[in-house]
């Protein structure tokens, strides 16, 4: 009997797209829904994406299309960067400012670029930090301000996590946001 139960728990689990009591693509905390397949022209596209609302407690400025390996990323940075680095700022952090998720479009949307990560969905932009006090901590304008030395830790913080970190200091098309991706490199995180 207890066999014939365990094996309805399976088919129960898989019957809901493979999600359990741990959370959205087995993770604690990490919330939102399994989507259909998002189809794209060429490379673009999503097999198997979610749709991600909140990580760690922390509510997304949108709901996000990605993979389970970009949103357990996001969820790493969340718990052991984002969060402890901004502990002490107005409340902790309450959310966090998406600029991009899913786009099937090049690397930073110029002619003849390689495909961009976003057209896979293993990439997202984060532009801003709102905290419980509702102050923001933007990209753009923090980066270079009092509040620098927390930029530049949740910069940090990223790298490991996600494979690609790009931020103000890595090019002209990064200036108001971060970049992370799941790319990994051969000698490890890249992280400008």
């Amino acid at each position: 009997m207890r066999r014939v139960a365990g094996i309805l728990a399976l088919l129960a689990l898989a019957a809901c797209g493979g999600e359990d009591r741990r959370g959205l693509c087995g993770v604690p905390g990490l919330e939102g829904e399994r989507i259909p397949d998002v189809e794209g022209p060429g490379v673009c596209g999503i097999e198997d994406p979610v749709m991600v609302t909140r990580v760690a407690g922390v509510d997304l400025s949108t709901p996000t299309r990605m993979t389970c390996e970009t949103a357990s990323a996001l969820d790493v940075f969340v718990r052991t960067g984002a969060k402890p680095v901004l502990s002490s700022k107005g409340g902790g952090l309450e959310r966090l400012q998406v600029a991009a998720g899913y786009a099937c479009r090049t690397r930073n949307s110029r002619p003849g670029a390689r495909v961009s990560e976003h057209a896979k969905g293993r990439a997202i932009d984060i532009s801003a930090f709102v905290l419980r006090d509702g102050s923001t901590l933007t990209v753009e304008d923090d980066w270079r301000s009092a509040n620098a030395q927390t930029m530049k830790r949740l910069h940090g913080a990223a790298c490991g996590p996600f494979g690609t970190v790009l931020g103000p200091e890595s090019d002209p098309f990064h200036q108001d946001h971060f970049h992370f991706d799941v790319a990994r490199q051969r000698s490890g995180p890249y992280c400008r």
